[in-house]
């Protein structure tokens, strides 16, 4: 019995030997760049005369460069890596030009040759650039005197962290993972707040900040165009009253001078006119 056990671990440890012979452990690596840079994916080996270095793209594994017999091969029927691809012929490390954000996913690495094969994978991850938060007043939110609600907003954004801060500490923060999306973060501050804000956008590569250097110029501003939108309001209203009463007399007087009657519309004119007199005076007196 002792003796078959033998024979069976012999057995097992020369059938390990002869699949596992000449096949490197999987190297993985992570890759993040921004839209329109262009990376290189290292081999880290020097190319031999009987090896054979194999690029594929994407889980269906889609291969996109090669060198076989030292000749370099780059597949230009799939259009998304059309003129954008570049191969050393020394190490077999694949560059990518202009890299866009459709260029996301799994690159894998096989070199061949008579001593087995070896693996490595690349998971590249491409953002687009970030554009720069914009911060406004948010009125009519708060109506405090001494106290003003600002909000920070991006557009068109995907994996990202939009924050307040002041001075180094976080006050706030709002992430998102979806594609195309818009955020927006509000933050509330005094008046006369001496306190450095800024508004950060970020993601794994980059950031975007926008300071906020005056908070009272902010605020008032604001407050100043609300007020004067709300004034104008008033105003318009009475000019179209006032248009409507000079068409009215018009065609007060244009009734009178065809059949010499008393026009329907007469009425009307003296009390839109008096009406528009109060609404006047009631004015001047608020002020």
């Amino acid at each position: 019995m002792l003796t078959y056990m033998c024979c069976l671990l012999l057995l097992f440890i020369c059938v390990e030997g002869v699949y596992g012979a000449g096949t490197e452990e999987v190297k993985s690596v992570s890759v993040s760049v921004t839209e329109g840079d262009s990376i290189s994916l290292n081999t880290d080996v020097k190319v031999q005369k009987d090896e054979q270095i194999l690029w594929t793209f994407g889980p269906q594994e889609t291969r996109i460069a090669e060198i076989h017999r030292q000749n370099i091969y780059i597949d230009g029927t799939d259009m998304i890596f059309e003129k954008v691809l570049q191969m050393d012929n020394q190490t077999g490390s694949l560059t990518i030009r202009n890299i866009r954000t459709e260029h996301t996913g799994l690159y894998k690495l096989q070199i061949f040759s008579s001593r087995g094969t070896s693996y490595k994978r690349f998971n590249v991850t491409v953002y687009a650039p970030l554009p720069g938060p914009v911060i406004t007043r948010d009125y009519p939110s708060s109506s405090s005197e001494s106290r003003c609600s600002l909000v920070c907003s991006v557009v068109n954004v995907s994996d990202v962290t939009l924050s307040w801060y002041a001075g180094i500490s976080v006050l706030s923060n709002i992430s998102v993972s979806d594609l195309s999306i818009s955020l927006s973060l509000p933050l509330e501050v005094e008046y006369q707040d001496k306190n450095t804000y800024s508004c950060v956008i970020y993601n794994t590569i980059s950031n975007q900040t926008k300071h906020l250097d005056n908070i009272t110029q902010l605020c008032s501003e604001a407050v100043q165009s609300y007020v004067h939108s709300e004034s104008v309001i008033p105003s318009l209203i009475y000019a179209v009253l006032g248009m409507t009463a000079v068409a009215l007399l018009f065609f007060h007087v244009r009734s009178r001078q065809v059949d010499k009657r008393t026009s329907p519309l007469a009425p009307a004119v003296p009390r839109i006119l008096q009406w528009m007199e109060m609404r006047r005076e009631e004015r001047r007196r608020g002020k």
